[in-house]
């Protein structure tokens, strides 16, 4: 298999430019657990349940919709001057459907099959796209909680600096008050941080009954250096969205046909018996009946031909936007990854800007000011290097997932 150049070993993702077979990046959710969540949510099991029906209406559209149909009449006929004669007449008929129309309503069929296909693939991708960003959405929301415990664990240590120099005679009331308030904002800061930690949870586990909390270290996103052609070909190849279009293509182009074979009207063949003068007489024959068509039969095989034209142009219109697509989230894979690298180095430089501020306060050779201001910059540096990896996450599983790449979304 080769290897497009974009794997590093946080990942270990062995993606290949004609990969097919799903994998398990590491920090997301295995396919073992991810399918069962996918696979119960409401949405895929009415997707599901819609393939169900489009099978059966297949298998109406293969039988014939016309069905024998039986008459029988009794009658007495009389006559003056000669006795009364007990008469009936029996016959059987149906409706045949011409070849033409017979191999159109199968193809109407297939084609009715392979759109409901494409739907339940469809709400596959769509859940695991929600499951991905729900869980991303939650490790982030831990990892911010994990961030608020040590910047409370600074300030705790800060404001022992503090206490310190002001036993010293080094440090004014004041700055213990303005040390002791950011003390109090830092605890305000890490309650908001549990709570958004225990909402995106809530948010994951009850649109996702029955996910386990595994909590795990939030990865890093992969470098995506090509230029996006295995995206857009991969992309192309297994987009459901696309396969819905073209599906809709065949059964339009299915309905056309029989709109045009119903310009020819289906004949009705019967046979009948009848006994006539006291039973004297046998009568038996054969009926053909067949409607005259009129002028809204050609109204709707122009009707089926204008909507084929339709859906070819709609068809190709979903191509050029999954393209548009895919080559956007590739430059957006991209700049985020490119984005997160600086956001990181910004942040190991605050820290240690924070870091070796605070030890300059304790040591006397920084006022507090200095010192809250290093720390509330490290803070916003850190906040801003977490939501830069969301973001490249988000949009790297986004590629992976829309490629059928993880979480093997391929429908049976």
């Amino acid at each position: 298999m080769k290897t497009i150049g974009l794997l590093i070993a946080v990942l270990a993702l062995p993606i290949g430019v004609n990969a097919a077979s799903p994998v398990n990046p590491v920090g997301l959710l295995p396919t073992e657990v991810a399918r069962p969540l996918i696979e119960q949510d409401p949405g895929v099991a009415a997707a599901r349940a819609g393939l169900e029906v489009a099978l059966q209406e297949a298998n109406i559209l293969n039988s014939s919709p016309y069905e024998w149909t039986l008459n029988a009449s009794s009658q007495r006929r009389r006559i003056d001057n000669a006795p009364r004669s007990n008469e009936w007449n029996f016959g059987v008929e149906r409706t045949l459907r011409l070849p033409g129309k017979a191999s159109a309503d199968r193809s109407i069929g297939a084609a009715t099959v392979e759109e409901s296909q494409a739907r339940y693939g469809d709400a596959l991708l769509s859940t695991g796209r929600e499951l991905m960003t729900s869980w991303v959405d939650w490790l982030v929301a831990e990892r911010a909680l994990e961030l608020s415990e040590a910047n409370l664990q600074a300030t705790r240590t800060g404001l022992a600096a503090v206490e310190k120099r002001e036993r010293a005679g080094d440090a004014s009331k004041l700055e213990l008050s303005i040390a002791q308030a950011e003390m109090a904002e830092q605890r305000r800061a890490g309650i908001e941080a549990k709570t958004q930690a225990w909402s995106a949870w809530s948010r994951l586990s009850s649109r996702f009954v029955g996910v386990k909390q595994q909590r795990v270290d939030l990865p890093s996103p992969v470098l995506i250096d090509d230029a996006g052609t295995f995206w857009r070909n991969r992309i192309l190849a297994q987009s459901d969205e696309l396969k819905l279009s073209q599906t809709q293509i065949r059964l339009a182009q299915a309905n056309a046909e029989r709109a045009r074979s119903d310009k020819m009207p289906d004949p009705t063949l019967g046979f009948y018996s009848a006994s006539e003068a006291r039973s004297s007489e046998r009568i038996s024959g054969v009926t053909i009946s067949i409607p005259l068509p009129g002028e809204s039969r050609s109204a709707r095989s122009d009707k089926a031909i204008a909507s084929a034209t339709m859906a070819r142009h709609e068809a190709l219109l979903k191509q050029r936007q999954i393209e548009a697509q895919t080559a956007s989230a590739v430059v957006m894979a991209k700049g985020s990854f490119e984005s997160l690298q600086i956001a990181n180095e910004g942040a190991t430089a605050m820290q240690e800007n924070a870091a070796l501020t605070q030890r300059a306060y304790a040591l006397g050779e920084a006022d507090l000011q200095t010192m809250l201001t290093a720390r509330r910059q490290a803070t916003a540096a850190n906040n801003t290097a977490l939501q830069a990896r969301a973001a490249a996450l988000k949009a790297y599983y986004g590629l992976l997932i829309d490629a059928h790449l993880i979480w093997d979304l391929e429908h049976p």
